[in-house]
């Protein structure tokens, strides 16, 4: 009998060792708030550090009125053997009056069975705001104006691109217009044109332009030839409506004889011209200094007898005769 109170007593001795090994604390930060406030409901678990603690994790509520926000955010304090478990929740009350947190527990599992150690009740104290006197009948009290919400960035971002977007389809409008305007201004503008300068006219630039280049003086003889010949044989053209450049000598004059063209001095002269330059540009004929002057000459002669004379008008019993003198 006295053996079986020695073991009662030393198992009774060895739960209270391992009670005082592990306590757990569950509480709020304060114990009165007003409606809506935030606090923290904190669950400290004090144990040895090699114990291996199941310790539940709460969700939604921690109880019937008061509602879990955030958590839990878990902080852990080594201090030599010992451990510090903290698990801190964000909470709210929205219902007034006196709200007791159940006890929180902590599981250990081992050889001997699980144990639990329980934390204690947490009271907290929700309270109403008070904004009217006790005695309402005293004073009347206007409608709290709605509270104005700052706005975000989130919200004012649409209205921004919006706003861009209206700018550049302004802008694009605008240059549209400005195009069409343009387009249709330079439609209704005349066609300039360019007055047609007389075939004598552009001959004699181009001879004179040909003198000044002084190309037989520097020995380019061929190149001299080419180019008499290419400025008569585009005063033809000019002149007469022959194109001249894509044919050759013989064709030239027969379509000269065709378009009416007397066979005169002139035509006599131009064919001496055309043939004279032939014999330069294909057979490497080298005529004497005087010879270049000579052609350069008749060829200036030719558009000077052959070139558009101005009209001349008579009066003659109030008649106005015409007279265009050609060769």
């Amino acid at each position: 009998m006295r053996r079986l109170y020695i073991i009662i007593l030393f198992l009774f001795a060895h739960f209270i060792v391992v009670a005082q090994d592990v306590t757990i604390t569950a509480s709020f930060d304060t114990t009165r708030i007003l409606i809506g406030d935030q606090i923290n409901y904190s669950v400290i678990v004090d144990q040895p550090a090699d114990y291996k603690l199941y310790i539940p994790v709460l969700t939604d509520t921690i109880c019937a009125d008061v509602e879990i926000l955030d958590g839990p955010i878990q902080d852990t304090v080594a201090e030599g053997d010992r451990l510090r478990v903290i698990n801190r929740y964000l909470v709210t009350a929205f219902d007034s009056g006196l709200h007791v947190a159940r006890p929180i527990f902590a599981e250990l599992a081992d050889d001997n069975g699980i144990k639990r150690f329980y934390s204690g009740y947490a009271p907290l104290q929700v309270m109403r705001v008070t904004i009217a006197p006790i005695d309402t009948t005293a004073a009347y009290y206007d409608i709290i104006d709605p509270y104005k919400a700052p706005v975000t960035f989130d919200e004012v971002i649409p209205w921004i691109l919006l706003a861009i977007l209206i700018i550049l389809a302004c802008y694009g409008l605008y240059k549209l217009i400005n195009y069409l305007a343009k387009k249709r201004i330079k439609k209704e503008e005349p066609e300039v044109v360019a007055p047609i300068e007389p075939a004598h006219v552009i001959a004699f630039r181009e001879l004179d332009l040909l003198k000044e280049e002084e190309l037989w003086q520097k020995g380019k003889i061929k190149e001299y030839y080419t180019r008499l010949s290419e400025i008569l044989r585009q005063y033809l053209d000019n002149r007469y409506g022959i194109n001249s450049m894509e044919l050759t000598t013989k064709e030239t004059l027969a379509a000269l004889k065709a378009a009416g063209f007397k066979q005169d001095i002139n035509y006599s002269n131009l064919e001496k011209l055309l043939e004279g330059s032939d014999l330069v540009k294909f057979a490497k004929h080298q005529p004497v200094a005087e010879e270049h002057d000579l052609h350069f000459n008749n060829t200036r002669k030719f558009v000077e007898d052959t070139m558009e004379r101005p009209v001349v008008t008579q009066p003659n019993n109030n008649t106005v005769a015409e007279k265009e003198v050609k060769s």
